[in-house]
């Protein structure tokens, strides 16, 4: 992939089992607002602590339980101490805001307690608050245990084993208001809350022509209120990044009846608790509810979520975001010498990063000091390049110019899905017409993907088209397998009807072999060249050049929750194990990820073959869990994992084998995982990529416009757009064809793979584990690649 390739030589490697925790003591806390996801952190802290070798404390009730001491409130944890927490919202460790440990005492007996348990590594899971106190904490260390020698509290040899204290944060907030990292533990469960919500209420509003307006926390961070305005459709938005100029009240009551008069039966108006108009007053609620009456007298309903959207379980990305940190903070604490600098573990793009802590609290503090001085692009600036793009997204989106105010570019693009259905395909087609029409470009809807193109099956598409479809599941354009390459003249002749100059595909390995095709076949027709780009949209994230595809959140949710029903169900009746099967063709992407959002046991995939004896220890494995007290199993298998190991197969090998130890159950997760609603990820994924799609197809409509036609036939006019790493990247799809296994429909290296140790490592296996792209510690203040917007969402 992109970048830095990982060294290949066996002696360069850097491997997780290399090092070791034997003598080292690790205390886990959590502190500040609880977010959810805090305890899928917290048990990964634990069991790779453990499994390291080193000894692993709980400390309840955040700093408060480090100050107060005792064995209730610094316990050491145990491998199954954190069974059955990955599933359960808000911290079981407990959060205490600690008036105590701001004081030179507090800190005082906070150092004590950790000195006489031998603890010298802290994993400290909060917001920049937290880490801050955390910092300062490790700067007094050694002037700390200066004063308890003195105080006779401890003796020398204690002080020299413990003469450096070693910090590792990992954000834990649900208002993503951290800089540094692209998300922060518990924001995107936050916005499936929100997302929820906002869902039931449409459609009641529906129903009775009302507006709503909602308010969502943020009380100076406004990415809640924008990412779930992009994610709904919001009429308007309103947060403390961008108050709005004098006179906004008028133009929202006017953008309001204009959709009112477009037919819309509702409008949704959402605002950060911290919104605020260019004069630094606050806009209310109540405020815009009577607003609305006075001027346009609709019938207006206020709704604040307040704490729901801290409740409820954590999301699968929540989950696998914060195991992955839990991870990355114990190799950070084992790698820490002397003098490194205490360190946040951070997502970057698809990528776990480590960053000094104060660069990162540092520029937290100057967004706050930027919007202090009414500098607000500058705020927007220092909040990183994911709410930069959010915001640039919504603001192209939810604004509809003037016709007369269009550009002009007499261009007809055709979008249309293809392959299976999966969820924000809708959000992405409505995000590629708006911004076409934006652009000025005429904007058509192709029904049933290919096979309805050649029969002509398209039409022009207006901007009210397409309102109301982020949150749709499923392809309302409809979607089909069908490929071109049989029906290339009826294709090229639809293409001269409409005189279509672009395509915009959305969709799964089908969209991306069609897309191949018409590159292929520019040679014979002239008709297909023009400019091409494919976006990724299949729940089995099986497409070479991207990292996501929209669909696999929802996908990836569904299997989640599905599991901890399934697990409940499970500890209920004790010795259970339950064999699921998930989809994905040949892609192990869901069972894995799933898996390890889920906390498997095993997964049994195509990509990682297995036999016999595997199985066999497998179920040896689960026979000694049961002698534990977790007295549950759970088994995932990847649809075409094995044609002999069929699902069936391994259920009676299981049953058989584990006779009179515990009982088995099957269960086909099937379709299930390509339906519902779309998650709050996949919505944004989805308009967002669409949105750069159509940006890319306006740039090469201008380059390959010559003498009154357009013309593109090179490489890099017929491409894939995906997320690499850390970017978002185009490629042409003719060079994606060495990196893609046609048989199998997968890429031949596939990112997720590496993931896949850490889920066994979770589940108590001994097993070898690369880490050779973790430990360099970055700076916040570099200035990321051009298109480093990636950011899950």
């Amino acid at each position: 992939m992109a970048g830095m390739a990982a060294p290949t030589r066996q002696d360069t490697k850097k491997l997780f089992e290399n090092l070791s925790g034997a003598g080292k003591s690790i205390a886990v806390l959590t502190s500040g607002g609880d977010a959810q996801g805090m305890n899928a952190a917290v048990r990964a802290v634990v069991r790779m602590g453990i499994y390291v070798g080193a000894k692993v404390y709980f400390i309840h009730e955040g700093y408060q339980g480090m100050v107060d001491g005792g064995e209730d409130n610094i316990q050491e944890a145990s491998w199954e101490s954190v069974s059955s927490m990955l599933q359960v919202g808000g911290t079981v460790i407990g959060s205490a805001r600690c008036k105590e440990f701001r004081t030179h005492e507090g800190r005082l007996k906070a150092a004590h307690n950790l000195v006489q348990r031998g603890i010298t590594n802290l994993c400290v899971i909060g917001g920049d608050g937290s880490l801050t106190g955390a910092n300062l904490f490790r700067e007094e260390w050694s002037g700390l245990l200066d004063e308890l020698l003195q105080q006779g509290l401890i003796d020398e040899e204690a002080v020299r084993s413990n003469s450096v204290l070693h910090i590792v944060g990992m954000v834990g907030s649900i208002d993503n208001d951290f800089c540094g990292t692209d998300m922060t533990i518990g924001t995107d469960s936050a916005l499936h809350r929100i997302i929820e919500v906002v869902d039931a209420i449409m459609t009641t509003a529906q129903s009775h022509q009302r507006t709503f307006v909602l308010e969502v926390m943020g009380r100076h961070c406004g990415y809640l209120a924008l990412v779930s305005g992009l994610a709904c459709g919001a009429d308007w938005v309103l947060i403390p990044e961008m108050p709005p100029e004098d006179g906004w009240e008028d133009s929202m009551c006017q953008k309001l009846s204009e959709n009112r008069a477009d037919k819309k039966r509702l409008n949704i108006i959402i605002v950060a608790e911290g919104a605020i108009d260019c004069h630094n007053k606050p806009i209310t609620t109540d405020h815009i509810k009577d607003l609305v009456v006075r001027c346009l007298g609709f019938d207006t309903r206020v709704t604040i979520l307040g704490h729901v959207q801290r409740g409820g379980t954590p999301s699968a990305f929540d989950r696998i975001l914060a195991s992955r940190m839990g991870v990355e903070a114990v190799l950070a604490l084992l790698e820490a010498s002397a003098n490194t600098p205490a360190c946040v573990v951070s997502l970057v793009g698809n990528q776990a990063v480590r960053l000094p802590l104060m660069e990162c609290v540092q520029m937290t503090q100057e967004v706050q000091k930027a919007m202090d001085e009414k500098k607000f692009e500058e705020a927007v600036r220092l909040r990183g390049r994911s709410f930069e793009n959010n915001l640039i997204t919504y603001k192209l989106l939810s604004f509809r110019k003037a016709d007369s105010e269009l550009p002009n570019s007499s261009f007809n693009v055709a979008v249309l899905n293809v392959g299976a259905p999966a969820a924000g395909m809708n959000a992405a087609v409505r995000s590629a017409v708006r911004v076409g029409i934006t652009e000025g470009h005429k904007m058509f809807a192709v029904n049933d993907g290919f096979e309805g193109f050649y029969k002509g099956q398209i039409k022009e598409f207006k901007w009210g088209d397409v309102g109301g479809w982020t949150g749709q599941g499923g392809s309302l354009l409809g979607t089909k397998r069908t490929l071109p390459a049989k029906h290339l003249d009826k294709m090229a002749e639809q293409m001269r009807n409409y005189n279509i100059n672009a395509l915009l595909v959305i969709g799964g390995f089908e969209a991306y072999l069609g897309l191949l095709e018409l590159s292929a076949a520019r040679d014979k027709y002239s008709e297909f060249c023009v400019p091409m780009v494919m976006v990724p949209a299949t729940v089995s994230n099986n497409i070479p050049g991207s990292d996501l595809s929209i669909g696999a959140d929802t996908a990836l949710n569904a299997i989640t929750d599905t599991c901890d029903r399934i697990k409940q169900s499970a500890s209920g009746t004790k010795r259970r194990v339950f064999i699921i099967e998930t989809m994905g063709g040949y892609c192990g992407y869901l069972a894995s990820v799933g898996g390890l959002a889920a906390g498997a046991d095993a997964v049994y995939i195509y990509e990682e073959p297995f036999d016999i004896r595997e199985l066999q220890a497998n179920v040896e494995h689960l026979t000694e869990k049961m002698k534990t007290s977790i007295q549950r199993g759970l088994v995932l298998r990847n649809e075409n994992s094995n044609e002999n190991f069929t699902t069936d197969f391994i259920y009676q090998l299981y049953s058989e084998e584990g006779h009179g130890v515990f009982d088995c159950r099957k269960n086909v997760l099937g379709h299930m995982q390509q339906g519902g609603a779309p998650s709050p990820f996949d919505r944004n994924f989805g308009t967002k990529i669409a949105a750069k799609a159509m940006q890319w197809i306006t740039r090469k409509l201008k380059e390959t416009y010559k003498e009154g036609k357009v013309f593109a036939n090179s490489e890099d006019t017929a491409c894939l757009l995906g997320m690499r790493r850390r970017a978002m990247v185009f490629q042409p799809v003719s060079q994606l064809r060495d990196e893609t296994d046609f048989v199998h429909r997968i890429p031949k290296e596939q990112w997720w793979l590496k993931l896949r140790p850490l889920m066994k490592i979770l589940a108590k296996y001994k097993t070898s584990y690369d880490v050779s792209d973790s430990g360099q510690l970055e700076h916040v203040t570099r200035i990321r690649p051009r298109e480093s917007d990636a950011s899950a969402i």
